[in-house]
């Protein structure tokens, strides 16, 4: 899709809300001429068309026949009426509210098709509110962000930005940078022949710049995080209780429980929150030998499943202990990996986690190092890391706090969470501000390497552009177009 199939002002349709039962629908208008469009056929358009803005105004949808120019009532509405500038668009706008039963939502949505409007396309609505200054690609991008957030701390990420946390913010930097180039334009037209080029201006705004746009570029990780999740496996032999914790963390029956080993011979997957981080777990079928070529295939999709994981929730029954299997397994993972001895409401182990019988069985496994890793391996396999051991009951949930805790910090290592400050919503916004720290980190080294005044004054232009890039002020229209493309057609 291209900038170019957005038409300003053309009059345009859709339906804003799921197309499912529900007690209530709405169809969104926006465009040039839209409220006389939409009086036509209104059960009351004289009141429409007098209506101020945000104003409602309650009537029927009603439609020709075509006999005897007798109306057809097709929904009892309430119309709520915006006048531009003061809408989402910046346009006249209406959004009508019908009865949310689909074949009237669709009933509605046709008959706007047929009085003259144009079927919204995607981001059409957000792209409109963008090119006529009512939000900017920062606010724009969080729509979508709270659209698509799984957890209600990435919720509360997204509408921060929303809000507008991180213009403020890429404005306050600007600010800085700015106020340094005005500086050195002065400097530039009154020269002082005894100063050096690195003492004829303040460094001080611009340190403060770099470690400003250092935090948004160490936020992104965190963020991104809480926006796209992390993957969760639960691995173990049959029987060791993964399907039983695979509905403890779900609160629902979703996974199949029974002492018959090899009942899970495929996997489950769903999304939940763990602290607020949104991950999928993934319940998998039990690690053993097995002749039965269905369970094999399951037992190899498990492997498959925590070579792609972010995290490994190993499961062992406590009462059992762990096996030469289970060490096996936990040697060659190289995955982040924490030992879970469930079934400790058979063993006693939750009241006396640290029990001398269990640290026989436990070994090395659960108190010592990590196998040193071969050439070649992840840094997270690193010999001085630690296999976290937690013991839970997945049928008292005894525990689970505890292994709640164990994998935010296997998954929040080495970032930033703390979003008390603004952080970065996409990738595209990491770029840019990258770009930008670059920039100005290179205008303090040409400062000090004695290159000319007009050298920083164009690394310091070039990352106000970057910044300009973050907010749309300076935006190309393939970027715009793989903005809003991505949107649903309702915003």
């Amino acid at each position: 899709m291209t900038i170019g199939q957005y038409t300003p002002e053309e009059p345009i349709s859709s339906i804003a809300t799921a197309l499912a039962p529900a007690a209530l629908g709405i169809i969104r208008v926006s465009g040039k001429n839209c409220i006389e469009l939409v009086s036509k056929v209104f059960s009351r358009p004289k009141a429409l068309l007098a209506a101020e803005g945000n104003t409602l105004v309650y009537g029927w949808i009603v439609e020709n026949s075509g006999l005897k120019n007798e109306e057809c009532r097709i929904d009892e509405v309430m119309l709520a009426v915006y006048r531009a500038p003061k809408s989402f668009t910046g346009e006249d706008m209406v959004e009508i509210f019908c009865h949310g039963g689909p074949a009237v939502v669709t009933a509605i949505q046709n008959l706007m098709l047929k009085s003259g409007f144009r079927q919204a396309l995607r981001g059409e609505y957000t792209f409109r509110a963008y090119i006529n200054g009512k939000t900017d690609l920062t606010k724009a991008e969080a729509v979508k962000e709270i659209i698509d957030s799984h957890t209600d701390v990435s919720r509360s990420h997204a509408a921060g930005r929303l809000a507008g946390s991180l213009f403020d913010e890429i404005d306050s930097i600007k600010k800085l940078i700015i106020d340094t180039l005005a500086a050195i334009e002065v400097e530039i037209e009154y020269p002082e022949d005894e100063e050096t080029i690195a003492d004829s201006f303040d460094r001080e705004d611009i340190e403060k710049a770099i470690e400003r746009l250092q935090s948004l570029v160490d936020s992104w990780k965190g963020e991104k995080l809480y926006q796209d999740g992390a993957r969760v496996v639960l691995a173990g032999k049959t029987n060791a209780g993964k399907s039983s914790l695979f509905n403890a963390i779900l609160k629902e029956e979703r996974a199949i429980v029974s002492d018959i080993e090899g009942t899970t011979r495929d996997w489950l997957e769903s999304w939940a929150s763990i602290n607020g981080i949104p991950v999928r777990i993934f319940d998998t079928a039990g690690l053993r030998e097995t002749d039965d070529v269905i369970e094999a295939r399951g037992v190899e999709l498990t492997h498959n499943l925590a070579e792609d994981a972010d995290v490994v929730l190993y499961l062992v029954d406590s009462s059992v202990g762990i096996t030469a299997d289970d060490e096996n397994f936990i040697k060659e993972c190289k995955i982040p990996l924490i030992l879970v001895m469930n079934k400790a409401d058979k063993t006693g182990a939750e009241s006396l986690p640290l029990a001398s019988s269990f640290r026989r069985k436990l070994g090395k496994f659960a108190f010592g190092e990590r196998p040193a890793p071969s050439s070649g391996d992840s840094p997270r396999n690193a010999p001085d890391e630690r296999i976290e051991t937690i013991y839970i009951s997945a049928k008292n949930g005894s525990g689970l706090s505890e292994l709640f805790a164990a994998i935010t910090k296997v998954l929040t290592a080495g970032i930033s969470t703390d979003r008390e400050q603004a952080g970065l919503g996409s990738a595209r916004q990491k770029e840019a501000v990258t770009e930008a720290l670059e920039c100005v980190k290179h205008a303090l080294i040409s400062a000090d390497d004695n290159y000319t005044l007009d050298a920083v004054v164009q690394d310091l232009e070039d990352a106000l552009d970057a910044l300009s890039e973050v907010t749309g002020d300076i935006t190309p229209d393939d970027v715009l177009s793989s903005i809003f493309e991505n949107f649903c057609v309702g915003k």
